[in-house]
């Protein structure tokens, strides 16, 4: 059984995403699996990769960095992300 990649609950996003820290730069790449893959440019210290993250959502979906929220995974690659109210969607990266 696949995993959903998104669901929403009312008008919060859930995402699963897939996070490369320490790349050259900040990119949503596409999807990898069920995840959207993310390249951040910040490394994974001290919680440098997940801020970098919630600001390169909080662009991308055009939602303050305050909507963005990580639910599980702020240690790992793989994440669940919530994104409140966003004002964009993932068309961009249908598969």
């Amino acid at each position: 059984m696949e995993r959903k990649s998104h669901y929403w609950k009312g008008y919060d996003l859930y995402l699963q995403v897939h996070i490369n820290p320490s790349a050259k730069q900040n990119k949503i790449v596409g999807w990898h699996g069920a995840k959207l893959k993310i390249q951040i440019s910040a490394p994974p210290i001290d919680g440098k990769a997940n801020d970098q993250l919630n600001k390169v959502l909080a662009q991308y979906f055009a939602v303050p960095k305050k909507h963005v929220v990580i639910v599980k995974g702020e240690q790992g690659q793989d994440k669940l992300v919530c994104i409140s109210n966003p004002k964009r969607n993932l068309d961009e990266f249908s598969r």
